[in-house]
């Protein structure tokens, strides 16, 4: 169970987006999405091949994953790791990491055989 958002520290995170690599198409489906389920990115940080984006939800991070591919096409990985337990109810809190790498779209014209 997540702690209510008002309780939630500026650097929370549940699940990181790492969008290998990142283009303003993604970026924009991503954050209006998070808008539209009122959840936040919390942290950006820039890879020298994409970026990693921290997200306050564990549930709409693993969502986000199955819609990017439908919509860009590419692969999808989707993992967890132990985070904590918690103290009162002995639960298991895993964060979950979504690798996506959209399908490159060429420009080049056929190749010569």
């Amino acid at each position: 169970m997540t702690p209510p958002k008002q309780a939630r520290h500026s650097g929370y995170y549940e699940a990181i987006i790492q969008l290998r690599p990142a283009t303003e198409e993604i970026i924009r489906f991503i954050n209006n999405q998070c808008k539209k389920r009122g959840e936040a990115i919390s942290k950006i940080a820039e890879q020298k091949n994409g970026l990693d984006l921290y997200i306050t939800s564990q549930r709409l991070a693993r969502t986000l994953g199955p819609k990017m591919k439908r919509a860009f096409g590419g692969e999808l990985l989707i993992t967890r790791k132990l985070h904590s337990k918690d103290r009162l109810s002995s639960v298991t809190l895993y964060r979950a990491t979504v690798l996506f790498k959209p399908r490159i779209k060429q420009e080049s014209k056929e190749q010569p055989l």
